[in-house]
């Protein structure tokens, strides 16, 4: 049991793009941790992948017998305790999504190949992250769930602030080396989790379920509300709201994020905003990459999804649903169009291509302010993801 691979589901991973073009569905994170880094807790040591060959390099597997687990479902005791049981022959589901089986080459697995063999049906509620907009839908229920697990048998820091106030402060977890200084955390809600450190500066609110994971600082100020998760090393300020922000990315400044989720190494500018909720309180549709259009959430609250090292200028105004690729570059007045393709350069009055060695000089500086390089296998990532997503650049003329 001691090689568990996270695979890829095929009818899922398109639905989660741009996210899926530069990582593992596994590697998204939804609640305080990464789907993968769940699994982890669950089974005592890290998974490996079954992904997009592109992405292999990046994120491993070992070969041979092993348990093969959906990457779009988040882990749960009860999960667990039937995975443990399968034995050869067998494929558990739910409804018609394969969740786990057990295989003797993980090299040579398929998940159509489990409809071959003896069905059991898992009965019992479960988180699956099936559409890009379901990370912030779920966050809420997954951070609850990541509370529990992270926090179990753990004691929390003592705040040593005497201006800062706490409520229900047995909801609210703090990891060593945090820093709280003048600030309002109130749990009444759901649970506060400030992760290893963290740093919440002077005159921030922040109301639960709430997590600042390792690294990261709110800034003075800033208002964070429910339903949110900032990933590590990250900078964020403004208001904040029912977000995912998922590592390495600043929104440090002014500004509304709701209902949406951001990737790595992202940079939102100052006094910057995303609609998330339409005029007409009508539900919000957003670009779907396997259909090739736009697809109804049903979510009346739906803001921004942005993928991987995208940025954007002071004042950028978002409208709701906006769908940005990777390596892409907003900046000018007025509202760009809510679904911007991969490497994108403009607004609203129109867009170029980022060219691949112009995006690779700001990753090289971006990542190497924290520490980080942008090595081989990291370009070759990039280089393949626009290749993948040149179509959708319909200005190019030599797409």
């Amino acid at each position: 049991m001691d090689n568990i691979i996270l695979f890829d589901d095929p009818a899922i991973r398109g639905s989660l793009l741009p996210f899926t073009f530069t990582r593992p569905v596994a590697e998204i994170r939804v609640g305080i941790q990464k789907i993968s880094e769940k699994w982890g807790r669950y089974t005592g040591e890290a998974p490996g992948f079954l992904t997009q060959d592109y992405l292999s390099a990046k994120f491993t597997k070992k070969e041979g017998p092993a348990i093969m687990v959906n990457g779009a479902v988040c882990p749960s005791p009860e999960l667990w305790k039937k995975i443990k049981e399968l034995k050869k022959g067998q494929a558990l589901y739910q409804h018609n999504i394969l969740l786990a089986t057990f295989v003797e080459q993980s090299a040579s697995f398929h998940p159509e190949m489990a409809k071959s063999l003896s069905v059991l049906d898992f009965e019992e509620d479960l988180t699956i992250i099936q559409k890009n907009w379901h990370i912030f839908q779920f966050n809420g229920k997954e951070l609850r769930n990541d509370f529990r697990l992270l926090t179990s048998g753990k004691t929390s820091q003592p705040n040593p602030d005497r201006h800062s106030i706490l409520y229900n402060e047995s909801n609210i977890f703090i990891e060593s080396g945090a820093k709280i200084k003048a600030a309002v955390l109130n749990a009444e809600a759901g649970p506060i989790y400030i992760g290893k450190n963290t740093e919440i500066q002077e005159g921030a609110l922040i109301r639960g379920p709430f997590a600042l994971c390792e690294g990261s600082t709110v800034n003075m100020g800033a208002k964070m509300r429910g339903d949110t998760t900032i990933g590590p090393h990250c900078k964020v300020g403004g208001e904040v709201s029912n977000s995912v922000i998922f590592g390495f990315s600043n929104k440090g400044h002014e500004g509304f994020l709701g209902n949406a989720v951001l990737g790595e190494w992202c940079n939102i500018g100052a006094d910057s905003n995303n609609s998330n909720l339409k005029n007409n309180y009508a539900p919000v549709k957003i670009w779907d990459y396997t259909k090739g259009g736009f697809t109804n959430t049903g979510l009346q609250f739906c803001g921004l999804m942005m993928g991987d090292h995208s940025k954007c200028g002071i004042n950028t105004m978002f409208n709701t649903g906006t769908v940005v690729g990777v390596g892409a570059n907003i900046f000018g007045d007025g509202f760009p169009r809510n679904f911007i393709p991969s490497f994108a350069w403009g607004g609203a009055s129109g867009f170029t291509t980022f060219q691949v060695r112009k995006f690779e000089e700001v990753a090289i500086a971006v990542m190497g302010r924290r520490g980080l390089e942008y090595n081989a296998v990291e370009k070759e990532i990039i280089q393949k993801v626009f290749e993948l997503t040149r179509h959708y650049r319909i200005w190019d003329k030599e797409g």
